[in-house]
């Protein structure tokens, strides 16, 4: 179990923002394997905590912690991909927003969580709690999908106000200069707020003919992308967002998947060897070594996010599945990342 990746097409607003600041972007990709081959293909992509340590690490280089808001101004509906081009061509704004949240699994998958349209809203999911290694992403994703509404409507797309879940970092003052609206900090959603008409702007680029080839290409991508998916992920997928809370039962899971409750736990069991509660502990551990070693979240965070009673509960089951408690476990994933970067140099 991971918790997603997303295309390398967002790494080309932050190569672009680096070296807009003065800086040379290519050091900093260089720490993290990116190459100029790897933005060049289309379906290639970088794992959500990458992506994290990677912003993380952009902020220190250009001392610029408002980069995710500079990241979304730089941002392009091309960076998109075939997503991106399929709601170019859509008749309004707001069916180019439905294409680009319908497709959203051919750029990113979360697998904690996923955007959704809600009119007059576009709402971005993101891992909570907060801390730098998400502050950015939020920033990003939001700014991106204001700077891309504006684009696609020639300007004309106004914003009625934002929301957003964490509370007002100390660079707030530059939301409003971005957005061009009131920005509310700790709210229920991460979420951007057009005025309803702006909805229904027709597009600058508007094509129906080619719109409606490209979501069927989009579509096709997606049943391609979805076709190999084994029942554990399926399940994986439905569960992973519940997790912090009461994960749902498997007579639940299997109605969602439309099957018999006893049809799926004898097909856990044939097709991946398992079952249903032996799914939610591995998901917990896997998830659990992704927060400990790939970000600086506290261990009474993590324990929150995957749903144990207590840290202390989270550092008994920590052990039990490593071997090493959590604290022990993050100083010698830093010792070894600095052994590393040293024989690098």
């Amino acid at each position: 179990m991971k918790l997603g990746d997303i295309s390398v097409g967002y790494l080309l607003s932050l190569r672009e923002v680096v070296q807009q600041l003065g800086h040379d972007p290519a050091p900093l990709l260089s720490r993290f394997r990116i190459t100029d081959e790897l933005l060049a293909q289309p379906y290639a992509r970088i794992s959500i905590p990458r992506f994290m340590r990677l912003g993380n690490a952009a902020i220190r280089y250009t001392r610029e912690p408002a980069i995710g808001l500079l990241m979304g101004q730089s941002s392009r509906i091309s960076h998109l991909g075939l997503t991106g081009m399929a709601a170019q061509c859509a008749p309004t704004l707001r069916a180019a927003f439905s294409t680009m949240i319908e497709f959203e699994l051919l750029g990113s998958q979360n697998y904690r969580g996923h955007s959704s349209f809600e009119p007059p809203a576009v709402r971005f999911y993101s891992i909570s709690p907060y801390n730098m290694f998400n502050l950015f992403v939020v920033d990003s994703a939001l700014a991106a999908r204001a700077r891309i509404g504006r684009d696609l409507t020639g300007g004309r797309a106004q914003l009625r106000e934002v929301h957003i879940e964490f509370p007002a970092p100390p660079y707030a003052a530059r939301y409003e200069a971005v957005f061009g609206c009131p920005v509310h900090f700790e709210q229920s959603h991460n979420q951007i707020v057009w005025e309803p008409r702006s909805l229904d702007l027709p597009l600058e680029q508007s094509a129906a003919a080619t719109h409606a080839d490209l979501r069927e290409l989009c579509r096709q991508r997606l049943s391609e992308l979805t076709r190999h998916r084994g029942l554990r992920e399926r399940v994986e997928t439905l569960v992973a967002p519940q997790l912090d809370g009461q994960p749902p039962t498997l007579a639940e899971v299997a109605t969602a998947l439309g099957l018999p409750a006893w049809t799926l736990r004898r097909r856990l069991q044939q097709e991946a060897g398992t079952g249903y509660q032996n799914i939610i502990d591995d998901m917990r551990r896997d998830l659990a070594v992704t927060y400990i070693r790939d970000t600086e979240m506290a261990l009474g965070e993590i324990s929150f996010l995957l749903g144990f009673s207590s840290p202390e509960a989270f550092q008994r089951a920590f052990k039990r599945w490593t071997g090493a408690a959590p604290g022990s476990y993050r100083k010698a994933i830093f010792a070894e990342n600095k052994a590393e970067e040293y024989l690098k140099q």
